[in-house]
């Protein structure tokens, strides 16, 4: 969710140790097929609620700056017929294919950065903060019998619109990934673990908007660069949470690769891999009292 944390993409791009986690990762799902026992609930339509969470973010993909961050979040889940805010985002269903597939209108978005605080950027302009929505293909390719352990496919389009001096825009990216979600995994119940990883591919805009340096901010260790579309480089993404009776609490890591993307020589990447995380607390405090079935 934030810093562009929708990430992911196929395993031919990604490192030995991520082919080594996915295939512990497989170990996990088995173990999980042992133990399904998930069934439809009458759950609240919606719930709304108040916590906090703590970010290590690197300043933008490529960047060996990172800083702590710490804030407030909203807590919200509606459970409608179209209209859904959930563990998998908020999102409104706009096409549905039946129990194989459906095309949803997803929200993302990324923190803003201060160049006077990035070695790399000082003296170019700042990054804003933006918000990014597109439309996403799903596919499911497996259930287990009781819906323990799902396999599915995205493939989020979105655009980015940054929110900075004036509103703008930072282009198109697509970022299909394969998403593996395990229920109460290796047989602790309430704990849901979501693994997802793939490429990413992106307009020139988006990569001008990080990676280009224009000659008036060129120097000696900074020469000027002209990004290309393309290639963006692979995320890897792996979540944990559980819900108990009135608290949420989540945490998430993330593995990004930028070797082989086409903006790899511009002089703001430093770093081609790097590690980013982030827990979250959260306390609902109200819910409704209109109930809907959900698997």
């Amino acid at each position: 969710m934030f810093q562009r944390l929708v990430p992911t993409r196929s395993a031919m791009w990604l490192s030995t140790p991520l082919n080594a986690l996915a295939t512990a990762l497989l170990a996990v799902s088995s173990a999980a097929l042992l133990t399904a026992t998930a069934h439809a609930e009458e759950k609240p339509k919606w719930e709304l609620g108040l916590g906090a969470t703590g970010l290590s973010l690197p300043d933008y993909r490529g960047s060996d700056e990172s800083h702590v961050y710490a804030f407030p979040i909203p807590y919200v889940v509606y459970r409608g017929d179209v209209l859904k805010a959930d563990r998998e985002g908020a999102r409104a269903e706009l096409i549905d294919f039946g129990d194989k597939a459906h095309v949803d209108l997803g929200l993302n978005g990324s923190i803003p950065v201060s160049s006077t605080k990035n070695t790399a950027r000082r003296g170019m302009p700042s990054l804003s903060g933006a918000i990014e929505v597109g439309p996403a293909l799903e596919v499911h390719f497996y259930r287990s019998a009781g819906d323990q352990v799902r396999l599915k496919m995205r493939v989020p389009v979105t655009y980015g619109v940054t929110l900075g001096n004036g509103v703008g825009t930072d282009g198109w990216q697509v970022s299909p990934n394969l998403n593996l979600d395990i229920r109460s995994v290796l047989g602790f119940q309430g704990w849901n673990l979501t693994m997802l990883g793939g490429p990413i591919y992106a307009t020139r805009q988006r990569h001008a908007y990080f990676y280009d340096v224009a000659p008036q901010y060129a120097t000696a260790d900074r020469p000027a660069y002209r990004a290309t579309a393309g290639y963006s480089g692979a995320q890897f993404i792996a979540g944990l949470s559980k819900r108990f009776d009135r608290t949420w609490v989540g945490a998430f890591m993330r593995y990004d690769n930028l070797n082989g993307a086409v903006f790899r020589d511009s002089p703001l990447v430093k770093t081609r891999s790097y590690l980013a995380g982030g827990v979250a607390v959260a306390w609902v405090l109200g819910q409704s009292s209109d109930m809907v079935s959900v698997d």
